[in-house]
């Protein structure tokens, strides 16, 4: 007869309760959140800041999701995620562009029910643009990560090289490039590029010279307002550049980061791109420029008035994550003046709070953050809007539609006036 075993009343209550402390304290060990990035947004430095959370916070863990090398491709996947209200990422990395449209669409949990009572002290403390951009119907839809804006990168040694000073216009840029690529005489280096593929960034390459030249996309009441001089001045710039051999006639094919890599590489004078780009050339093992990059701010058709596209990211928490209290916190954290420092350090992306441009160690490591900040405090925001995804693939495929060879000015234009007043009324 097999032998039986009965544990005694008290003995067995022993069991269940340190059986269900032990359930409890390995659900706290096991809790994950699971953060989604760009492979843009540098998700290494992201990894790296997750690690000191989770050193910080015992019991939680930070998953790095990464996905899309645009803000198009990330969106997209996104897309999918969330229109299925899977619940597998807690917090998401979006676009400054994209609140609007994530709050109309719900995806965004509003965050003023965890920041409570304190809500409005805790805005006040970024960068008013980031503040604003964030805040939709009233409601905090997403926390601010870093802030960006689009710079004047070059080659400061082949510029001292030939007597050229950074420009101011972009007719100086025109003229120093055209100087310095025939006495250089190298085939492959490039005078000026900018985003010039379908994507995002392309938006910008239409609205900065644009609003250079005093223009605006809509008046003030809110109409479309692409039926002036200023909104023809982009394809006359791009199209004297590209005859002038500034631009490579491949433009209409290259996105942000391809910039960067081609002036990483020390086959470009002149850069249009985001704050990022100084700390890759700087500590990439591949750059051919440590120590001879400068930044300034964009040129304008006049020294006076230039003009910068706002970008950055921020934190929104997914409406559908099981974790929301713990991602909000994580959230937080991200969001913060010491993690802010450490990205300005690490990645040089621009903070989000206005005292850490002054920081010692921020400046040592980026020392153009110095004038950095009024660039930022002056950037223009793209259109407001829930159908922003639409205005800017109108804008973006005219754009690269243009600099390709494949619609006049004054079609793209057109196509881009006809489309856009669908959305824009």
């Amino acid at each position: 007869m097999k032998k039986r075993t009965f544990l005694s009343l008290s003995a067995s209550l022993a069991l269940g309760l340190a059986m269900s402390v032990s359930t409890a304290s390995i659900s706290v060990a096991q809790t994950t959140l699971r953060i989604f990035t760009g492979g843009q947004q540098r998700p290494d430095v992201m990894r790296k800041i997750a690690d000191d959370y989770e050193k910080r916070t015992p019991g939680v863990k930070i998953e790095v999701e990464v996905g899309g090398a645009t803000s198009e491709q990330q969106q997209q996947y996104l897309n999918t995620v969330l229109a299925s209200k899977d619940s597998a990422l807690d917090v998401i990395l979006i676009d400054v562009i994209r609140p609007a449209q994530w709050a109309a669409a719900q995806w965004a949990e509003p965050l003023d029910a965890f920041l409570g009572a304190d809500k409005d002290k805790i805005m006040a403390r970024y960068l008013p643009a980031y503040r604003e951009a964030n805040i939709v119907g009233g409601k905090v839809i997403a926390l601010p990560y870093f802030a960006d804006a689009q710079f004047l990168y070059y080659r400061k040694d082949l510029l001292e090289k030939h007597g050229v000073q950074p420009p101011k216009t972009w007719a100086e840029l025109q003229a120093g490039a055209e100087k310095v690529m025939k006495a250089e005489g190298n085939p492959n280096l490039s005078g000026f590029q900018t985003a010039g593929a379908p994507i995002e960034g392309t938006v910008c390459t239409y609205l900065v010279p644009m609003w250079g030249a005093g223009g605006a996309l809509t008046n003030a009441q809110g109409q479309l307002a692409l039926n002036t001089a200023e909104a023809r001045r982009p394809f006359q710039l791009w199209a004297d550049m590209k005859a002038a051999n500034v631009t490579p006639p491949n433009l209409a094919e290259i996105p942000t980061d391809r910039i960067r890599q081609n002036f990483q590489a020390g086959n470009l004078l002149f850069a249009m791109n985001w704050g990022y780009v100084w700390q890759r050339t700087q500590n990439d093992a591949d750059s051919q420029i440590k120590d001879k990059v400068g930044v300034v701010p964009l040129p304008g058709f006049t020294a006076d008035k230039a003009a910068t596209c706002i970008g950055g990211w921020q934190l929104a928490i997914s409406a559908f994550s099981k974790n929301k209290k713990a991602a909000f916190d994580f959230a937080m954290y991200l969001s913060s003046p010491e993690v802010a420092k450490a990205q300005a350090i690490a990645a040089s992306h621009l903070p989000v709070f206005p005292e850490v441009y002054t920081d010692p160690d921020v400046l040592k490591a980026n020392p153009w953050f110095a004038q950095a900040l009024p660039v930022v405090q002056t950037a223009r925001s793209r259109p407001v809007s829930p159908a922003y995804p639409r205005v800017s693939e109108v804008i973006r495929t005219n754009m690269n539609a243009f600099l390709a060879g494949a619609k006049t000015a004054d079609a793209a234009l057109a196509d881009m006036t006809r489309d856009l007043s669908q959305v824009i009324r």
